[in-house]
Protein backbone atom coordinates (compact mmCIF):
# COMPACT_ATOMS: atom_id res chain seq x y z
CA UNK A 1 0.00 0.00 0.00
CA UNK A 2 2.88 2.57 1.17
CA UNK A 3 4.15 2.84 -3.03
CA UNK A 4 0.24 3.33 -3.56
CA UNK A 5 0.15 5.95 -1.42
CA UNK A 6 3.42 7.93 -2.65
CA UNK A 7 2.61 7.90 -6.68
CA UNK A 8 -1.08 9.28 -5.30
CA UNK A 9 0.70 11.90 -3.08
CA UNK A 10 2.64 13.32 -5.83
CA UNK A 11 -0.03 12.88 -8.64
CA UNK A 12 -2.80 14.86 -6.30
CA UNK A 13 -0.19 17.75 -5.12
CA UNK A 14 1.78 17.97 -7.54
CA UNK A 15 5.04 18.56 -5.63
CA UNK A 16 8.60 18.03 -7.33
CA UNK A 17 11.95 16.42 -5.53
CA UNK A 18 14.35 18.08 -7.10
CA UNK A 19 17.14 18.51 -4.77
CA UNK A 20 19.34 16.39 -6.97
CA UNK A 21 18.87 18.89 -10.16
CA UNK A 22 20.87 21.67 -8.12
CA UNK A 23 23.59 19.59 -6.60
CA UNK A 24 23.70 18.70 -3.12
CA UNK A 25 25.30 19.96 -0.20
CA UNK A 26 27.22 17.19 2.74
CA UNK A 27 26.04 18.44 6.22
CA UNK A 28 28.56 20.38 8.59
CA UNK A 29 26.99 19.38 11.48
CA UNK A 30 29.51 21.51 13.30
CA UNK A 31 27.49 24.98 11.75
CA UNK A 32 23.92 22.88 12.04
CA UNK A 33 24.71 22.75 15.51
CA UNK A 34 26.00 26.21 16.07
CA UNK A 35 23.42 27.88 14.13
CA UNK A 36 20.08 26.47 15.92
CA UNK A 37 21.41 26.57 19.13
CA UNK A 38 22.30 30.53 18.72
CA UNK A 39 18.63 32.50 19.49
CA UNK A 40 19.89 35.15 17.45
CA UNK A 41 19.81 32.97 14.38
CA UNK A 42 16.80 32.90 12.58
CA UNK A 43 17.72 29.27 12.40
CA UNK A 44 17.55 28.77 16.63
CA UNK A 45 16.05 25.32 16.53
CA UNK A 46 13.08 25.66 19.70
CA UNK A 47 11.33 28.58 17.15
CA UNK A 48 11.86 26.69 14.30
CA UNK A 49 10.35 23.45 15.76
CA UNK A 50 7.29 25.99 17.08
CA UNK A 51 6.63 27.00 13.03
CA UNK A 52 6.52 23.27 12.17
CA UNK A 53 4.17 22.14 14.64
CA UNK A 54 1.99 25.07 13.62
CA UNK A 55 2.04 23.48 9.75
CA UNK A 56 4.10 26.66 8.73
CA UNK A 57 4.36 26.66 4.92
CA UNK A 58 6.31 29.32 4.41
CA UNK A 59 9.54 26.94 5.91
CA UNK A 60 12.08 27.41 3.48
CA UNK A 61 14.48 24.61 2.33
CA UNK A 62 17.37 25.46 4.69
CA UNK A 63 14.95 25.64 7.25
CA UNK A 64 13.54 22.19 7.22
CA UNK A 65 17.76 21.10 6.50
CA UNK A 66 18.35 22.15 9.88
CA UNK A 67 15.22 21.12 11.08
CA UNK A 68 15.56 17.73 9.81
CA UNK A 69 19.40 17.40 10.03
CA UNK A 70 19.86 19.35 13.28
CA UNK A 71 17.28 17.12 15.33
CA UNK A 72 19.92 14.74 15.65
CA UNK A 73 21.45 17.12 18.61
CA UNK A 74 17.92 16.91 20.52
CA UNK A 75 17.36 15.14 23.83
CA UNK A 76 14.83 12.73 21.98
CA UNK A 77 16.55 12.16 19.17
CA UNK A 78 15.92 8.42 19.20
CA UNK A 79 17.57 6.39 15.11
CA UNK A 80 15.46 3.46 16.56
CA UNK A 81 12.40 5.15 16.91
CA UNK A 82 8.92 3.68 16.54
CA UNK A 83 5.41 5.25 16.60
CA UNK A 84 3.64 4.94 19.98
CA UNK A 85 0.54 3.45 17.85
CA UNK A 86 2.57 1.49 15.22
CA UNK A 87 0.86 -1.77 15.32
CA UNK A 88 -2.72 -0.13 14.97
CA UNK A 89 -1.24 1.83 12.34
CA UNK A 90 0.03 -0.94 10.30
CA UNK A 91 -3.55 -2.80 11.04
CA UNK A 92 -5.06 0.24 8.65
CA UNK A 93 -1.69 -0.29 6.03
CA UNK A 94 -2.67 -3.93 5.62
CA UNK A 95 -6.22 -3.22 4.56
CA UNK A 96 -6.85 -3.52 0.67
CA UNK A 97 -9.47 -0.45 0.99
CA UNK A 98 -10.04 1.99 3.69
CA UNK A 99 -13.70 2.78 4.82
CA UNK A 100 -14.84 6.35 5.58
CA UNK A 101 -15.21 5.53 9.18
CA UNK A 102 -11.68 4.60 9.22
CA UNK A 103 -10.42 8.14 8.09
CA UNK A 104 -10.78 10.02 11.60
CA UNK A 105 -9.08 7.40 13.43
CA UNK A 106 -6.04 7.47 11.11
CA UNK A 107 -5.87 10.80 11.14
CA UNK A 108 -5.87 10.72 15.59
CA UNK A 109 -3.18 8.39 15.25
CA UNK A 110 -0.90 9.49 12.92
CA UNK A 111 -0.99 12.93 14.46
CA UNK A 112 -0.23 11.56 17.73
CA UNK A 113 2.88 9.78 16.21
CA UNK A 114 3.88 13.23 14.54
CA UNK A 115 3.26 14.58 17.86
CA UNK A 116 6.20 11.92 19.33
CA UNK A 117 8.38 12.60 16.30
CA UNK A 118 7.62 15.43 14.17
CA UNK A 119 9.96 13.58 10.89
CA UNK A 120 7.55 10.50 10.80
CA UNK A 121 7.47 10.38 7.06
CA UNK A 122 5.16 6.78 7.02
CA UNK A 123 2.52 8.96 8.84
CA UNK A 124 2.89 12.46 6.90
CA UNK A 125 2.47 10.30 3.53
CA UNK A 126 -0.13 8.11 5.00
CA UNK A 127 -2.05 11.62 6.09
CA UNK A 128 -2.02 13.47 3.04
CA UNK A 129 -2.51 9.89 1.32
CA UNK A 130 -5.72 10.12 4.38
CA UNK A 131 -6.64 13.88 4.37
CA UNK A 132 -7.88 13.39 1.02
CA UNK A 133 -9.77 10.74 0.70
CA UNK A 134 -11.89 12.57 3.19
CA UNK A 135 -11.85 15.45 1.13
CA UNK A 136 -9.90 17.72 3.39
CA UNK A 137 -7.02 18.58 0.95
CA UNK A 138 -6.21 22.21 2.59
CA UNK A 139 -4.89 19.63 5.21
CA UNK A 140 -3.73 17.13 2.30
CA UNK A 141 -1.34 19.75 1.34
CA UNK A 142 -0.06 20.59 4.18
CA UNK A 143 1.54 17.09 4.84
CA UNK A 144 1.94 16.70 1.13
CA UNK A 145 4.59 19.24 1.88
CA UNK A 146 5.91 18.59 4.92
CA UNK A 147 6.82 15.13 3.45
CA UNK A 148 8.18 16.50 0.20
CA UNK A 149 10.43 19.19 1.86
CA UNK A 150 11.82 16.31 3.82
CA UNK A 151 12.75 14.20 1.34
CA UNK A 152 14.23 17.03 -0.24
CA UNK A 153 16.58 17.94 2.36
CA UNK A 154 17.54 13.95 2.55
CA UNK A 155 18.41 14.23 -1.54
CA UNK A 156 20.70 17.25 -1.11
CA UNK A 157 22.82 15.68 1.76
CA UNK A 158 24.29 13.48 -1.03
CA UNK A 159 24.01 11.75 -4.13
CA UNK A 160 24.25 8.68 -3.07
CA UNK A 161 27.19 7.10 -5.07
CA UNK A 162 29.57 6.20 -2.66
CA UNK A 163 29.97 6.11 1.61
CA UNK A 164 31.17 9.61 1.51
CA UNK A 165 28.74 11.30 -0.40
CA UNK A 166 25.65 8.94 0.74
CA UNK A 167 22.33 10.51 1.48
CA UNK A 168 22.12 11.56 5.43
CA UNK A 169 18.93 10.03 7.48
CA UNK A 170 17.48 9.88 10.84
CA UNK A 171 16.65 6.67 10.75
CA UNK A 172 16.11 3.37 8.51
CA UNK A 173 12.98 3.72 7.73
CA UNK A 174 13.87 6.61 5.75
CA UNK A 175 15.69 5.04 3.57
CA UNK A 176 13.05 2.30 2.29
CA UNK A 177 10.67 4.92 1.96
CA UNK A 178 13.00 7.37 -0.38
CA UNK A 179 13.74 4.03 -2.30
CA UNK A 180 9.74 3.46 -2.43
CA UNK A 181 9.39 7.30 -3.93
CA UNK A 182 11.30 6.08 -6.91
CA UNK A 183 9.93 2.69 -7.16
CA UNK A 184 13.04 0.97 -6.86
CA UNK A 185 13.12 -2.45 -4.82
CA UNK A 186 16.38 -3.66 -2.79
CA UNK A 187 17.68 -6.56 -2.68
CA UNK A 188 20.00 -6.31 0.39
CA UNK A 189 21.56 -4.44 3.02
CA UNK A 190 24.85 -4.22 4.72
CA UNK A 191 26.92 -1.66 6.71
CA UNK A 192 29.84 -0.09 4.72
CA UNK A 193 31.83 2.36 6.91
CA UNK A 194 29.45 4.63 8.53
CA UNK A 195 27.28 4.14 5.97
CA UNK A 196 24.39 1.25 5.28
CA UNK A 197 24.33 0.23 1.31
CA UNK A 198 21.48 -0.75 -0.53
CA UNK A 199 21.63 -3.45 -3.09
CA UNK A 200 19.58 -3.40 -6.15
CA UNK A 201 19.36 -6.77 -8.55
CA UNK A 202 21.74 -6.06 -11.17
CA UNK A 203 21.17 -4.65 -14.48
CA UNK A 204 17.42 -3.16 -13.48
CA UNK A 205 18.98 0.19 -12.45
CA UNK A 206 21.45 2.81 -13.49
CA UNK A 207 23.30 1.84 -10.40
CA UNK A 208 23.29 -1.49 -8.60
CA UNK A 209 23.15 0.35 -4.89
CA UNK A 210 22.50 3.56 -2.77
CA UNK A 211 24.85 4.91 -0.08
CA UNK A 212 22.85 6.39 3.17
CA UNK A 213 25.48 8.30 6.00
CA UNK A 214 23.48 6.72 9.18
CA UNK A 215 26.92 8.15 11.40
CA UNK A 216 24.70 9.91 13.03
CA UNK A 217 22.26 7.30 14.42
CA UNK A 218 25.50 4.79 14.75
CA UNK A 219 26.44 7.83 17.02
CA UNK A 220 23.14 7.75 18.94
CA UNK A 221 23.35 3.84 19.75
CA UNK A 222 26.38 3.87 21.12
CA UNK A 223 24.86 6.99 23.15
CA UNK A 224 21.80 4.75 23.77
CA UNK A 225 24.20 1.70 25.16
CA UNK A 226 26.29 3.57 28.04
Amino acid sequence: MQKRLVLLLILCFGFQLNAQETGFTTPDYKAIEKEITDKNSKFFYPKLMERLVKNDTLLTHDEYRHLYLGYVFQPKYNAFWTSPDDEKLRSYYNKENLEPSDYDEIIKLANNSLSDFPFDLRQLNYLAYVYHLKGDEAAAKISAFKFHSIMNVILSSGDGKKCETGFHVLMVDHEYILLNLFEIESKGQSLVDNCDYLSFEKGVYKVDGIYFNIEKMLENERKALK
